[in-house]
């Protein structure tokens, strides 16, 4: 009547073992260590860089408690574990000058890190700790304003380009296509011409509004955008540099961070674990911006080309390729890049296959379609700084598809692929806000954490002793299990931990215990009615089945919705909250039970059960 099967007893010492293995690795703690990342795009992170910075810190007489080479490509860094944060400082300071020759342009970054003590065997089974939210672990918090008058710029010189090439394709003749302020001027000579480009005009380009001006034969178009569109235009910059930013500050490592809006043109990024601020800084800050521009064919390679560059070119003397006039106008920018991966061509050279969303295409259909033989660019802009990152001849129209050829080798042409995948900011960025949490504070919440949860279990399991006795012990041991299984699906889901997340798990213990309570006094009911102690235990935990199942699904259905509709703090409440119901039915029910038949099952004649005592009406 109530013997497991062997199956199910190896099935619970697994879930147990598995919980061990997966909840130990959030003990061992971390190391201050610093993380030496690539200072510019076009600077790779090899291998071999972990040799020169074992070197520099030689030199200076540094000891270390170990090197590793992480990730690859533009996102690789090196990371150096040390044993007190002093030393962390001192040999962030000598990596600093030891491998940078310009300090206003570094080209590595020097970056302090905490590095986790978790051994090697265990990282190789993804037993890994909990990520660490901003109050728990510390780390910096950053408001970022979006420059929306140069998201709304750039639209209006997409604006004046797409105008441009609409008007030359219909053959309709103008005076002259220029910005003013936040508008496009069209000149014209004369009202019929005028008119026939407004129609051109409004079929290729929606969302804009067309104003008559001028006289004689001074006529103007005033294009401009409708405020629907405005508004749009500055939320589509402001997601796209969301978008970006998430994939730029994985140079810093950081676990889990926070990048999301706020407001109509704020973005708050949080970095938890970072301790140097002005690094954060200088890596956000840093974040490029793509351009395809075509180059500028009246300007022959190999003359003085510091002299005469036409009006609406301009000379770029850094790069691949350079020197190179290129055209003013901007062909396309990263918002357009759908994907790009590493390829090869038809002769089987490194390339990239570019895919570009539907308006990417036609701006690329437009802007080519004439220049078949001629030579593109893609220039990549950091703090400002140009730089040539590729040259190519265009073979044939490109479309919504299409190669970059000419890369040299394999790797040039996946790092390529990479920096254009990794998209572009729409618009610069300032910081309005900036606000630093201490690992000290970090550390202190979660003492306060720890204990709280400690303590509660602490309490439970005394009641529970006290009142159900040896029933009560058994299930002190399935919240154990609760706890221990909850902590192992945490980590081995790599959440983000937080204080509301911590205040979850505190709750979880509480209502886990709740199960156990509804069995207990089950069994006892059945005791008073009558039945054996073996019926009795077999009907408790039988008949307690479904109270349990509809409590706790009420529950769940409360802990979902938070997780749905909830943001930030309430979902990642809401997360371990879900957990926790989830863990804690299959502990208070096939831990527990596992437990009672282990040690009441093997007895045939059962006379009693220790479950405190049992009231029998009448009695006295």
């Amino acid at each position: 009547m109530n013997r497991y099967p062997v199956w199910k007893y190896i099935l619970i010492a697994v879930a147990i073992l598995l919980g061990t293995l997966f909840t130990v690795p959030n003990f061992f703690g971390q190391s201050p260590a610093v993380q030496v990342t690539s200072g510019k795009s076009t600077v790779k992170m090899t291998s071999d860089m972990t040799a020169k910075v074992a070197d520099v810190l030689a030199k200076a007489g540094i000891a270390n408690n170990g090197l590793s080479f992480d990730g690859s490509g533009t996102y690789a860094s090196v990371r150096v574990r040390f044993a007190t944060p002093d030393i962390q400082f001192q040999a962030k300071s000598v990596l600093e000058k030891g491998l940078n020759t310009d300090p206003e342009d570094p080209t590595y970054l020097v970056a302090l890190n905490l590095q986790e003590d978790t051994p090697k065997w265990m990282q190789s089974l993804h037993a890994l700790p909990m990520y660490l939210g901003l109050d728990l672990r510390g780390g910096v918090h950053f408001l970022m304003q979006v420059d929306s008058k140069a998201v709304l710029a750039k639209r209006i010189q997409g604006i004046q380009s797409a105008a441009r090439s609409s008007l030359r394709d219909k053959n309709v003749r103008h005076a002259g296509i220029e910005v003013v302020g936040d508008t496009v001027e069209i000149k014209f000579r004369d009202d019929a011409t005028r008119q026939k480009a407004k129609d051109v005009l409004s079929g290729a380009l929606a969302d804009l509004t067309y104003a008559d001006a001028g006289e004689g034969s001074e006529l103007k178009t005033v294009v401009s955008l409708k405020p629907a569109a405005l508004k749009q235009t500055i939320d589509d910059g402001v997601k796209q540099n969301i978008s970006t930013l998430s994939k730029r500050v994985n140079e810093l490592g950081v676990a889990e961070p926070v990048i999301q809006q706020q407001g109509p043109d704020r973005i708050v990024v949080q970095l938890p674990g970072v301790q140097d601020v002005a690094r954060a800084r200088a890596v956000i800050g840093r974040t490029a911006t793509l351009e395809v521009r075509m180059v500028d064919e009246s300007v022959t390679p190999g003359t003085e080309l510091t002299a005469a560059i036409p009006f609406n070119s301009e000379l770029f003397t850094v790069g691949k390729g350079v020197p190179v006039v290129l055209l003013k106008d901007v062909v396309l920018s990263g918002e357009y890049i759908a994907s790009a991966v590493a390829s090869f061509d038809q002769n089987q050279q490194p390339a990239v296959g570019i895919d570009l969303n539907g308006d990417g295409g036609r701006r690329m259909r437009e802007a080519t379609r004439d220049r078949v033989g001629k030579k593109m660019a893609i220039v990549l802009k950091e703090k400002g700084k140009p730089e040539v990152l590729s040259v190519a001849t265009i073979q044939s129209e490109l479309g919504s598809r299409f190669q970059i050829t000419g890369m040299g080798n394999a790797e040039n042409s996946a790092e390529l692929a990479l920096l254009l995948r990794s998209g572009a900011l729409s618009a610069p960025m300032d910081v309005i806000e900036e606000r630093t949490i201490g690992p000290a504070l970090g550390a202190e919440n979660i003492s306060k954490g720890i204990h709280s949860t400690m303590y509660g279990f602490a309490a439970i399991a005394v009641f529970m002793i006290a009142y159900y006795m040896i029933f009560g012990f058994f299930s002190v041991f399935a919240l154990a299990c609760n706890l221990l299984f909850l902590l192992a699906i945490l980590s081995l889901m790599q959440v983000t931990l937080t204080l509301p997340g911590m205040a979850a798990i505190a709750l979880a213990l509480g209502m886990a215990i709740d199960s156990n309570v509804l069995i207990n006094e089950r069994i006892r009911e059945e005791l008073r009615a009558g039945a054996t102690p073996q019926a009795a235990i077999a009907a408790g935990f039988e008949r307690a089945w479904a109270t349990i199942i509809d409590s706790n699904v009420t529950t769940l259905i409360v802990g979902v919705a938070l997780w749905v509709f909830g943001s930030g703090p309430i979902r990642g409440f809401a997360v371990v909250h879900t957990l926790g119901i989830l863990t804690s039915m299959f502990s208070a029910v096939f831990v527990s039970r596992g437990v009672v038949n282990l040690w009441y099952g093997r007895k045939k004649k059962l006379q009693s059960i220790a479950i405190g005592t049992v009231w029998v009406p009448g009695q006295k």
